[in-house]
């Protein structure tokens, strides 16, 4: 996202350009929004992933939680219903836990290439590896929404600015490590969960983005692979 040319480096392909803070739907609910009485879709898978009595019923305290949930993670609207936007935010969590510490096993990501960032857009999650060697994560990641796809295939790091300013969409873009066009590794102040996603950047919380940037350097592999929900 921005103005990516800096000492003479022209980057191409400015059309995945992410606009992470102010631009990002859903990204300031209003805190005051009622409580619906209404039982949702998916109010039982919902009642089990928030811990509360599996009965398919929306009570006042279901609500509660749920729209505590939608809040936490900027889901609209958020008056506590139990539908396909709430549930699948979950149900993208629960399989992201599934992974657990193996998160190249179905062998998507390349070994040969020493160390390389990887990006399962299917399950949102990034991680580094080297070889066939964990080197962190894997971690949630927030990338393009529908119509802004971060775009799959194998990149290069090919410029790192720590304190990149979007000069399109005014938005800090801390932690910046370019690999394809307009499209970054950085960081952002909101939940990795926040639908609809990005503009084709790869969003990170600051802990993460602060990590690729102490482990990754100019030159370095970077895959991207799978769909992203909803694209």
């Amino acid at each position: 996202m921005g103005d990516i040319r800096r000492r003479g480096v022209v980057a191409l392909g400015l059309t995945g350009l992410v606009a992470p803070l102010t631009l990002a739907l859903g990204s300031t609910p209003a805190q005051a929004a009622s409580c619906t009485t209404a039982t949702g879709p998916n109010q039982k898978q919902v009642e089990k992933f928030l811990g509360r009595p599996v009965d398919g019923r929306q009570s006042a305290a279901d609500c509660r939680a749920i729209q505590a949930f939608q809040n936490k993670h900027g889901i609209t609207p958020n008056i506590g219903y139990a539908g396909p936007v709430t549930w699948g935010v979950m149900d993208l969590m629960n399989k992201q836990k599934a992974v657990g510490s193996n998160p190249n096993r179905d062998g998507r990501c390349p070994v040969n290439k020493g160390r390389i960032a990887c990006v399962n857009l299917t399950l949102q999650l990034s991680w580094i590896q080297d070889g066939s060697r964990l080197v962190y994560g894997p971690v949630p990641v927030r990338t393009g929404r529908n119509g802004y796809e971060t775009r799959t295939g194998l990149k290069k790091i090919y410029w790192r600015d720590i304190d990149h300013v979007s000069t399109i969409y005014n938005v800090p873009m801390p932690y910046s490590q370019f690999f394809d066009g307009g499209q970054a590794f950085h960081s952002v102040g909101l939940s990795m969960w926040n639908p609809p996603g990005s503009h084709g950047c790869v969003n990170m919380t600051p802990t993460t983005a602060k990590k690729y940037w102490s482990l990754l350097k100019n030159g370095d592999d970077v895959y991207v692979y799978g769909r992203k929900p909803g694209t």
